[in-house]
């Protein structure tokens, strides 16, 4: 039954957290393990209590816990959440909760299609100066797509004479 446990556990340690190897958890990624698995229901665990629970299980200085900590921190939220069952039992349903989760991405932002954006964006409509910006596959040629750019070669922005310094001194 742990490694269920311990296997939502690194997904969730690793979960936003590129650098993190997923054996250890910060309290956010905590916190939504409780909120995403229905462990926090905001009745007999509210995120305050999930919150207190971390602080209480990490070492003092820590920012994260182990998984053997965050058993411990299951063990202290069971018996909130699941009043008048022994300890065993508590952390039991807590690891049933948590069975075969992963982080939810909902409420992530998608990126919407709204018909004004889609004409906008729509190389194929485009006209005049603009059009020329593009190639027939819609995608945009850069800077090689304006014809006026400025030549910089000088030591003074349109300077005719760059590169004849040197022989005039001779």
């Amino acid at each position: 039954m742990a490694s269920e446990a311990e296997k939502t556990f690194r997904q969730f340690a690793a979960f936003g957290e590129s650098s993190s190897s997923g054996t250890e958890m910060n309290n956010k990624n905590f916190s939504k393990l409780c909120r995403d698995c229905g462990i926090m229901d905001n009745k007999a665990v509210t995120s305050t209590d999930v919150d207190i629970v971390f602080s209480k299980v990490k070492a003092k200085s820590a920012r994260t816990i182990t998984f053997q900590q965050f058993q411990e921190a299951m063990k202290e939220l069971g018996q909130k959440r699941f009043k008048g069952k022994n300890p065993d039992e508590a952390l039991e349903g807590i690891y049933q909760l948590m069975e075969g989760k992963v982080p939810a991405t909902t409420g992530v932002t998608k990126t919407t299609a709204v018909g004004a954006v889609d004409r906008l964006t729509d190389t194929s409509k485009y006209t005049g100066s603009h059009k020329e910006r593009f190639d027939e596959s819609g995608k945009g040629k850069g800077i090689a797509g304006r014809e006026e750019t400025a030549d910089n070669s000088g030591y003074v922005s349109g300077y005719k004479g760059a590169g004849t310094f040197d022989k005039k001194s001779k």
